[in-house]
């Protein structure tokens, strides 16, 4: 249940043993280079129409009194709703981007499983430009409802704490440009890409050492035995981790549209 398809495994030459690298994550199916259509890129398309799938089936007999179906999809979609838009951005304005925060989470939780679960077992946002590419979503929508709401110069005088002296002023608003605009969607980018990488590469190293260790000597073959339960107790952790990182990136960019249209910084 936890082995990475073999294409991941890392392989060992004679006697020494190669650990996993980034290498694991590249894995071209058409074309090469730049322009290589990818697993990832499969997996991620193959996301879309399943979630799609899902969506349509669990909403098209909705009634009164739910089905245990259609229960769960409501608890699913109302944490979506009300723990995260409602929550960061207020009863006023929430209800506009719940359809972006429950895509954004249901799309990153699905993928993020991806890593875990089998046939795929290699999370899609362990690749840089999934991330990145979420990232400027989230990037461009703060920033619309930002200069929607205050104009150009408003927005950029609302970065401004209030209540500050006003030599501090010229200090303070190049730090809170750099956070607008360069920070926060670094490291929204980063935190999810960084995560998904290392959990994955994690769970590799595990289960080939494990295989590695099967093929040496009676003292070895022993050792593969708690290596191969420690990859399961990370296989397990990885799965808590992929969940709370969807989360987090979901929250994250609804507090930043909440900070585009509050009242005050």
């Amino acid at each position: 249940m936890i082995l990475a398809p073999a294409a991941q495994l890392p392989m060992s030459s004679g006697e020494e043993f190669t650990a996993p690298g980034a290498e694991i994550f590249w894995a071209p199916l058409i074309g090469e280079g730049d322009w290589a259509i990818t697993e990832q890129m499969v997996w991620g398309g193959i996301s879309v129409i399943l979630i799609s799938i899902a969506l349509v089936m669990l909403t098209r007999n909705v009634s009164i009194v739910p089905s245990k179906s259609q229960f769960l999809f409501e608890g699913f979609y109302n944490f979506a709703r009300n723990s995260i838009a409602r929550d960061m951005i207020g009863s006023k304005h929430f209800l506009r981007f719940v359809p972006l925060l429950f895509s954004l989470f249901t799309l990153i939780l699905v993928n993020n499983w991806f890593g875990v679960l089998p046939p795929v077992m290699n999370p899609t946002f362990g690749r840089i430009g999934f991330p990145i590419a979420a990232t400027l979503v989230v990037y461009v929508v703060y920033h619309w409802v930002g200069f929607k709401r205050y104009g150009f110069s408003g927005y950029f005088g609302h970065m401004i704490p209030e209540g500050l002296p006003g030599w501090i002023k010229p200090i303070i608003f190049p730090l809170e440009l750099i956070t607008y605009f360069i920070t926060r969607p670094l490291t929204l980018a980063l935190r999810l890409f960084g995560n998904m990488f290392a959990g994955h590469i994690l769970i590799v190293l595990f289960v080939s050492a494990a295989a590695y260790f099967l093929t040496q000597g009676v003292v070895f073959k022993v050792l593969a035995v708690p290596t191969f339960l420690m990859a399961a107790v990370m296989w397990m952790f990885e799965a808590l981790i992929q969940a709370l990182q969807a989360y987090v990136f979901t929250l994250l960019a609804a507090s930043y549209i909440a900070g585009a249209l509050a009242e005050d910084h």
